[in-house]
């Protein structure tokens, strides 16, 4: 929260109480947060889930390990009986070590992971630190939208009654009037008119909605696929895990073990980034919102609606200024670099090449997405 204070400047300050029943209406249309915390949490129990099936194939894993030993010590024996090497005692006890490994195989997973589980705990809570003041603040911008479109209803009724007053004039003393009253009437008719024509708010704000509802939902489904992925690939990582320190009591693939440890810390990585990635887009968030509430306040005025900003503003054919929008779609993109930033501090490969496969897939709908709002 103290970077979040120090880049915003204002943290805060824009931050007002909202009445409980708009609360309701918020979450339940758009979700209680930037990211739904029942998902969250869900994803989160998944992830827990997968150390209860570390054992399927451990017995298989021994038996495996058991004829490759066997194996090993064929060829060490062959190779001291023909005299090529000499009696080594260190190179025989690595498959023992490997078989423990084995044996001790949710021990071992799980020390592995609390580095990562570690990392993950501390990015987690800078998270949900910032995300409390976010959706204070998305609250507070939703009120101020409502209004915004309330003063925009009011001046559309404003100049529709302007309209049926100056009809019933027009025709009751149009005909008494001389050519050059006429001419000065419709210079200050025919702007009420525009006015009317501009101010109808009922598509901009299904526009407006379908468009926040699109970004926040790119984010949302971003940052879900980072975690699933995740799950899926830790889950192949625990269950057949046991298989490759099985084969690599075999000197030919000897460095299929160190290959699975870098692979699985790896992916255990991707959730510490992923909220960390998620924290600093929420310092984006931030500046966005409160920028916009800026901007809303100024619509709204305590000394009343500016009727030529309103103007302006609905002249823009939706009631969002585009910033918050923005902010959602680039933390979207964001997150699907997770796989290659968790590559660059713990190097491998084929996790990247899957994640990265998987990620181009997410473009690609997202993408199709756009072009169906955009044929909308």
């Amino acid at each position: 929260m103290g970077l979040l204070n120090i880049l915003t400047g204002t943290a805060g300050f824009f931050v007002q109480s909202t009445p409980d029943s708009f609360k309701e209406t918020f979450n339940f249309l758009q979700g209680n947060g930037v990211y739904e915390e029942g998902m969250m949490h869900f994803l989160h129990e998944m992830k827990n889930t997968i150390w209860t099936h570390y054992d399927a194939f451990i017995a298989d894993a021994q038996a495996l390990a058991a004829i490759f030993m066997l194996i090993f010590f064929a060829i060490k024996s062959y190779e001291m009986i023909s005299g090529d090497k000499q009696l080594e005692i260190m190179p025989l006890l690595r498959p023992f070590g490997l078989t423990m490994v084995i044996l001790w195989w949710s021990i071992f997973t799980r020390i592995l992971a609390y580095p990562t589980d570690v990392v993950e705990q501390k990015t987690s809570a800078m998270f949900d630190g910032s995300q409390s003041e976010i959706n204070d603040l998305r609250l507070q911008r939703a009120k101020l939208m409502v209004e915004v479109s309330d003063q925009l209803l009011k001046v559309q009724a404003e100049t529709e009654t302007a309209k049926t007053e100056a009809d019933t004039w027009y025709e009751n003393a149009w005909e008494s009037v001389r050519s050059s009253v006429k001419e000065g009437f419709s210079e200050v008719w025919n702007p009420i008119v525009e006015m009317r024509n501009r101010l109808q708010v009922g598509l901009q704000l299904l526009a407006t909605s379908l468009l926040e509802t699109l970004a926040i939902w790119i984010l949302r489904i971003c940052t879900y696929i980072i975690f699933i992925i995740q799950i899926i690939f830790s889950t192949i990582l625990i269950i057949l895990g046991p298989f490759s320190v099985a084969v690599s009591i075999l000197p030919a693939f000897r460095d299929s073990f160190s290959t699975w440890i870098a692979r699985f810390i790896s992916v255990n990585l991707y959730s510490g980034i992923a909220y960390l990635v998620m924290y600093v887009a929420s310092l984006f968030q931030h500046y966005a919102l409160e920028a916009e509430i800026t901007r809303y306040q100024e619509l709204v005025g305590t000394g009343g609606a500016s009727l030529e900003k309103l103007g302006w503003f609905a002249g823009n054919g939706v009631l969002s200024f585009g910033m918050v929008i923005v902010t959602f779609v680039i933390g979207a993109l964001t997150m699907l670099t997770v796989p290659s930033i968790s590559t660059w501090i713990v190097s491998t490969s084929g996790v990247s090449s899957a994640a990265s496969s998987m990620g181009r897939g997410a473009s690609s709908m997202t993408r199709v997405a756009g072009q169906m709002m955009g044929g909308l």
